[in-house]
């Protein structure tokens, strides 16, 4: 546990000071539009919490205990809601609304990234004007300490490129605001100011952690110097190596849909309980990476597409029949294997992140013969998988897609794409931490329960029905 300083009076002086060097950071007026919706947002959870802050929010059975706490209710989060039948909406708006509301480059049709940090942090659309000027903010705080370039740099090339993108995570740890600010004393009102300077240069220099990583491992190891003016998609692609009007598209709708899905899954949960401990947005953020980087979770797109590949190559041509992908799928599940990117804990209908990558391949590359194949799956294997009778949700998920369109733009190193979605994701994961702390959320802490408790309570358990 961290001690705080004897001196509140000290301590409080010099946090103030450090807020006005704070101020000088918010090119873009976010913060300041930030800290006037703060206390209505504030009282508005107060009054709810008084009115019914006793009443029952969910169940949870001895069931839903053993197998991995699907659907209890348990946690409020902020920028995002997922629902079964309709999928996600972020602060209230679906993905198409998105893709029409939100500013865009100019000359481009996908929404800036950007733009969605701004909505997920106010709750508001912001102006075309608003977005330009968080762009210019967010290349106003990138730079890595040179430490942390050290650190990638010395990285063997063998190591998983999700493991160095949580460890350099962990090494930018020396750049928080929250962890002085905390050791200086200062006031739990202001914890949310210093949880949001962390998240916005985090957030800043991600593209080019993410960068190094990938020129490091696959390429010359030069990283290109950001390029003022350009948006933050857009010089993460030219740090990758990419130059094309068409990638940088593609990584604005890319990194936009990966953001937030609610707070339920590994990655939202694992940062918001690492946070809840008042580690720092860096600490709980890296947490979060790790768990991204499961099988069962953000490592799934890469699998996805090496499954995709091994298919294609099985039926042998780049544009099947439906005769031939359904006896190859039925050939998968009677064999006892799965049909990946298939099927989602909480969704029950075609998952709108897939609905909006395949309408942008048929778009822009109709003809790619990956997508055709990934197509013609979805053509048919909700069918297979409904006459198969074993899994609830026979529809497609983000990952059944997202590995094609990096591929057809020339991305192909399947290990590192998981860094891409760690890149997004803290859009929405560090936006609601700076909500965790402005409500005041305290230390997560559920009840558990042994096996022996439940066989010694089994009759009151029943009785309770």
């Amino acid at each position: 546990m961290l001690s705080r300083p004897a001196s509140r009076l000290a301590s409080v002086s010099v946090a103030r000071r450090q807020y006005s060097h704070h101020a000088g950071n918010d090119h873009s007026g976010l913060k300041k539009r930030l800290k006037e919706i703060l206390p209505g947002k504030q009282e508005e959870v107060k009054h709810l919490r008084k009115a019914i802050g006793n009443k029952l929010l969910g169940t949870c059975t001895v069931e839903q205990a053993y197998t991995g706490m699907r659907d209890v209710k348990a946690m409020v989060w902020e920028t995002s809601l997922l629902d079964a039948n309709e999928g996600i909406r972020f602060r209230g708006f679906s993905i198409p609304e998105l893709q029409q509301k939100l500013p865009k480059a100019e000359g481009g049709h996908e929404p800036l990234p950007e733009s969605l940090l701004w909505l997920l942090l106010t709750g508001e659309i912001p102006t075309v004007q608003q977005v330009r000027a968080l762009s210019e903010e967010l290349n106003h705080r990138a730079g890595l300490p040179q430490h942390v370039v050290a650190t990638l740099n010395n990285f063997p090339k063998t190591l998983h490129p999700m493991s160095q993108f949580s460890a350099a995570v962990v090494a930018m740890q020396s750049q928080s605001e929250f962890a002085k600010a905390y050791q200086r004393g200062v006031k739990k009102s202001e914890y949310w100011d210093y949880t949001y300077e962390d998240a916005l240069t985090l957030i800043a220099n991600l593209p080019e952690i993410a960068a190094r990583i990938y020129r490091n491992v696959y390429k010359d190891g030069h990283v290109a110097a950001r390029t003022p003016g350009l948006d933050w998609s857009a010089n993460f692609a030219r740090q990758l190596g990419f130059k094309t009007q068409a990638f940088d598209e593609m990584m604005r709708l890319y990194l936009t849909i990966h953001s937030d899905h609610e707070g339920g899954n590994v990655s939202a949960h694992t940062t918001h309980l690492v946070g809840s401990a008042l580690s720092d947005p860096y600490l709980s953020f890296a947490a979060g990476l790790n768990g991204l980087a499961g099988p069962l979770h953000g490592l799934a797109n890469q699998e996805v597409l090496r499954w995709i590949i091994q298919f294609q190559q099985k039926l042998g041509t780049n544009d099947p029949t439906h005769d031939q992908v359904r006896k190859a799928l039925w050939d998968t599940l009677n064999s006892g294997q799965v049909i990946p990117g298939y099927g989602h804990a909480v969704l029950r209908k075609t998952d709108p992140r897939f609905t909006c990558q395949r309408e942008f391949a048929q778009k822009h590359m109709p003809n790619d013969p990956l997508f055709k194949v990934v197509s013609r799956v979805y053509e048919v294997a909700p069918d297979v998988l409904k006459e198969h009778g074993k899994t609830k949700n026979p529809w497609p998920n983000v990952d059944a897609h997202s590995g094609v369109l990096l591929t057809h733009y020339g991305l192909t190193e399947h290990e590192y794409y998981t860094v891409l979605f760690g890149v997004s994701r803290a859009l929405g994961v560090l936006s609601q931490q700076v909500w965790s702390r402005a409500h005041g959320f305290p230390l997560e802490r559920p009840k558990s329960v042994t096996t022996e408790w439940l066989k010694a309570n089994v009759n009151d358990l029943q009785n309770a029905e």
